[in-house]
């Protein structure tokens, strides 16, 4: 039996397919839930198999990196744990938390000082990260702690080598950068310093490495946005923006993009306004125009979201595209925020995964 053939077998039996959350050409990443000897649990499944060939060999290169990662922290309690690991497909377990740039920790300095503890004992253990630049590597627990994902690029060691040490720095010195972002007065002389001084080996890399990583990932793969929305949210979703504005009805409009098991990438717009039965009128006039493809989906609201700014909050838009109802709840800081919110969640459009992942709380 080729390795393949049981990685089909083992996810056939044990896995429950829920909410794509990423695709590209190195992989694709869906929410679901796993059979364990102990019952089944909420989990992240990672696949390589559906890759273009072109990109096989990197993709499982990294896949292998992930894999062997997730094993050496599973009982550190800093990553979620390594539930199954197969040749081209892993499960890992799911951290009930949000990404750091949808939460915005301001001035949470506890979460600054479990993020910390996190990367000492993942040090500890020989594991250097190497991605931490992206908030959307970092978690905020429910439990308010700090927790890490995405170890594709992260490298174990067995020795405190001099390329060890490097790597440590860049994870703790990247951590200090979200810390000024949100928490710059709980920042220590010693953490400003650390600030101040990048490694000869990140300087080198963003003299010359990051300019052609950037133009392979933004040129080749399409990679541009955190999101991952690609070129249709950066491109695309500010134009549509600005012609669903110019119908009279409407107030404001915010586009975001997820994950689609057809298309890729679609794009879900939620535009504020008093006619509900506007949604078909925007279609056709989308549709009709010559600019970029209508959103794969248009749900109307009487008003968005927004923050302390006035601004349309992004963060929770995007989880209601995504279904991933359970994480919003966490996000909600009061009782007329919940219910304007459920007036969104009653209605939304993208009802194509198998199940959703709701709780009593927002039903």
């Amino acid at each position: 039996m080729s390795f393949a053939r049981h990685d089909a077998e083992i996810l056939s039996a044990q896995w429950t397919e829920g909410v794509l959350l990423k695709r590209d050409v190195f992989s694709s990443v869906e929410r679901g839930r796993f059979r364990t000897p102990n019952g089944e649990v909420d989990a992240i499944l990672r696949r390589i198999d559906q890759v273009p060939r072109w990109s096989y060999l990197l993709a499982r290169h990294l896949f292998r990196r992930e894999r062997h990662a997730l094993a050496v922290v599973r009982d550190l309690n800093v990553g979620p744990p390594l539930l199954w690991g197969g040749r081209q497909a892993l499960v890992r377990g799911f951290i009930d938390g949000v990404a750091l740039h949808l939460v915005k920790p301001t001035g949470d300095v506890a979460y600054f000082r479990s993020a910390k503890e996190a990367l000492r004992r993942l040090h500890r253990a020989g594991v250097c990260h190497n991605d931490l630049a992206k908030e959307q590597n970092w978690l905020v627990g429910r439990d308010g702690r700090a927790y890490l994902t995405d170890f594709q690029l992260a490298a174990c060691f067995r020795k405190r080598s001099w390329l060890f040490r490097v790597a440590a720095y860049e994870d703790l010195r990247h951590l200090l950068k979200h810390k000024r972002s949100y928490a710059p007065q709980a920042l220590t002389p010693k953490e400003r310093q650390i600030l101040t001084r990048k490694s000869v080996v990140a300087s080198l890399w963003l003299a010359t490495g990051k300019k052609v990583y950037q133009a392979i990932t933004r040129g080749l793969f399409n990679f541009t946005d955190r999101e991952g929305g690609g070129r249709r949210l950066v491109n695309d979703a500010p134009v549509l923006v600005q012609e669903i504005r110019k119908n009279p009805a409407v107030r404001d409009a915010a586009i975001v993009a997820f994950p689609d098991r057809r298309v890729g990438v679609g794009l879900y717009a939620f535009v504020e306004s008093d006619q509900t039965a506007l949604e078909t009128e925007l279609k056709g006039a989308l549709a009709a125009g010559h600019g970029p493809k209508p959103p794969e989906h248009i749900q109307v609201v009487k008003a968005l979201p927004r923050d302390s700014s006035g601004q349309p909050r992004i963060e929770l838009l995007q989880l209601v595209a995504t279904n991933q109802l359970d994480l919003i709840e966490t996000m909600i800081t009061s009782e007329p925020d919940r219910a304007f919110l459920n007036t969104i969640l009653e209605s939304r459009k993208n009802l194509r995964d198998r199940f959703n992942f709701e709780t009593a709380g927002m039903n």
